[in-house]
Formats: C-alpha cells, sequence, structure tokens
C-alpha cells in the first residue's frame, strides 16, 4: 500500500468517525430513546443526554460503537460506549437489575489499575450506553505501532509489565478478559501508561475449558483453532505471545488458520535472544507448557536494565522507521468464523 493510499484510508476512517457522532444520539428529553422506567441510571436520575456531550466517533467493534465526550458539569473527558441489546449474548445483575455483562465486570474490576475506570450506564429502549473514563492525549496501540513502527525493547518490555500486571490482577479478581490485542490497550502518551479497555468478550474464571470464543481470530490460540476449546489463562498468555511479537516486529504474525497451527513465527534476528525466547514460549503449541502470567514477569528479558526512551520516542522514531500498512479489517477475519468452530 502506496502513501497515498494510506492518506486516503486514514482520511475515509475520520470522515466514517465524524458521520458516525451523527446517528445514535439525540436531543435530551423523555422522548430522546431513554427508557423512563430506566433513567435511574444516571447521576440524580437525569437522563445521559442531559449529563454528557457525544463527539465523533472513535472506534467500534462487535460489541458496539464508542464515541469522545465530555461530563458536561465539569467538562471531564469521558469514552461513551453504545452496546445494542440485540448484540448482548451474556448477561449479569448488578444492584439486582439485568445489564450487559461488560458493566457487571467493569463495576467488580473498578479497583483494578490499569483497568478502564466505569463512571456510569445507562439504559435506553434499544441498546446500553457505557460511560468510561479518556485521557487527552491518548492513542490505542494498534495506532500507536501503525504511526511509530515496531518498538524498541526496552519500551515494549514496559508495556508488556504494565499489560500482564493489570492482567493478573483482572485474573485475582475472578475475570479473564478473552479479547486482549493492540486495539484493546489505550496508551496515555504524557504519562507513558497503558489502560485496558473493552470486557465484551470477558468471562468468569473457570477451571474447565471455554468452549465458545468472541474475541479476535487472529490472537485465538491453536487449541481452540483445532479443537474449539481452551483454558483462560493458556489462551490469554498466547495472546500475550501474538501482542509482544505485534509490539516489537510491527505487525502480527500469524494471519490464517494453517499458521496459527504450525505456531512457527518468523522472527528477526536484530531482536535479542531472550526476547525471542519469550516470544517462542508465549506461542508454545502445547498450552500447558506455557508460562503462566507470573512467570512472564520472572523471564530474564523482563528484568533486563533498560533505558526508559518513551519520552523521545513519539517525536524522533517515527522519522527513523518505515510505516508497514496495516489493516483493522485483517483483524477480524472473523467473529463469525470463530463461533462456528466448537
Amino acid at each position: 500500500m502506496n502513501e497515498d493510499s494510506i492518506k486516503l484510508k486514514k482520511m475515509s476512517k475520520n470522515l466514517s468517525r465524524k458521520m458516525g457522532s451523527l446517528s445514535l444520539f439525540t436531543a435530551c428529553g423523555m422522548g430522546a430513546g431513554m427508557n423512563r422506567k430506566e433513567e435511574r441510571h444516571g447521576r440524580n436520575n437525569e437522563c445521559f443526554e442531559r449529563l454528557y456531550d457525544v463527539d465523533q466517533m472513535i472506534g467500534s467493534g462487535g460489541f458496539g460503537t464508542v464515541y469522545a465526550g465530555f461530563r458536561k458539569s465539569d467538562r471531564k473527558l469521558v469514552a461513551i460506549k453504545n452496546v445494542l441489546k440485540n448484540k448482548v449474548t451474556d448477561w449479569k445483575q448488578v444492584d439486582g437489575e439485568r445489564v450487559p455483562a461488560e458493566v457487571f465486570y467493569l463495576t467488580r474490576l473498578s479497583h483494578v489499575q490499569g483497568v478502564v475506570r466505569l463512571l456510569d450506564y445507562f439504559e435506553r429502549e434499544d441498546s446500553f450506553i457505557l460511560v468510561t473514563d479518556r485521557s487527552i492525549p491518548s492513542q490505542d496501540l494498534f495506532d500507536f505501532i501503525t504511526s511509530h513502527g515496531a518498538l524498541e525493547e526496552s519500551l515494549a518490555r514496559d508495556f508488556m509489565e504494565q499489560i500482564v500486571r493489570t492482567l493478573i490482577s483482572v485474573h485475582k479478581a475472578g475475570i479473564v478478559h478473552r479479547d486482549v490485542k493492540d486495539e484493546n490497550v489505550v496508551i496515555n502518551l504524557e504519562t507513558n501508561r497503558l489502560g485496558l479497555i473493552d470486557f465484551g468478550s470477558a468471562a468468569l474464571v473457570k477451571e474447565a475449558d471455554f468452549e465458545d470464543f468472541d474475541g479476535t481470530r487472529v490472537y485465538s490460540p491453536p487449541e481452540w483453532v483445532r479443537d474449539g476449546r481452551y483454558q483462560g489463562e493458556a489462551a490469554t498468555v498466547w495472546s500475550l505471545g501474538i501482542l509482544l511479537y505485534d509490539m516489537v516486529c510491527g505487525d502480527i504474525p500469524f494471519e490464517h488458520d494453517d499458521q496459527i497451527l504450525k505456531a512457527q513465527p518468523v522472527l528477526p534476528t536484530s531482536l535479542s535472544k531472550s526476547l525471542k525466547d519469550l516470544i517462542r514460549k508465549c506461542l508454545n503449541l502445547n498450552e500447558r507448557e506455557r508460562p503462566s502470567l507470573e512467570a512472564i514477569l520472572q523471564h530474564p528479558w523482563m528484568n533486563t536494565d533498560s533505558i526508559d526512551l518513551f519520552s523521545t520516542y513519539i517525536s524522533s522514531h517515527h522519522e527513523h522507521c518505515t510505516i508497514k500498512a496495516r489493516s483493522r479489517e485483517q483483524l477480524m477475519f472473523s467473529h463469525s468464523v470463530a463461533s462456528v468452530i466448537s
């Protein structure tokens, strides 16, 4: 893909985001799509439109559409996710009320550092609105890698440690994310802190195998592709192996099922031996031989002294790297195929 094509794709993406913000939210009032009886979810029993302003669309996926916005009372920046009820397959109870499971999980994880914080939720006639924290300037890891190319090992190590520690806390809270990928990691570009988002595919931790998968196919483990089953932590570690490769190589290692089943990533000679060892361990075909999340933190590569390059990375690295065109669509190829093989 040449430079003009990349620019055209970015312009199209930005236009679709701006147009998307006009479609779902209307002026405030009892007749503006808010269920009169269910209005109680909002602060002071006010409807969503009185509390928040909605800006352009900033993302979309299988479970909903996300918009930028702010809270009117204090101009706090927020992300606003609209989840259609007919897309929700898992429901839980919060304060005695039936809500999408994502609301339950985010409520349960409100104490976990590194997980996006749920501020509010509202029920409409055909959807739920989830309001979460949003920082500026920020960028998801997919866009960050697309813009700046493969990361230096020191920066990838810092990001990997943050993600693993967050996932350990998530698992200790009894929840498995099940869709760990670059699009679901948001970087605060001022503090270098990461946030894990989108718990729409999450589930409660269990000892038995999972036999359903709503995550992203190219991040799914071989045991799911082959047998339609997987263990929660082992699958998470596989996804982390894909993510780590993505960070240090600039793209994911596998795009097709046959590549996933072979689990033979092409590792550049420029990577350190210790890093290549960790990637191979996480992408072990035998799920029982993959390291635990805690063991990843103890791996030699994770404990190598490094210099924090983040402050200079954004301003200088993109001038010297080759930017590889990446498509979000390739990561979605597809949820429908994944749901059939079980």
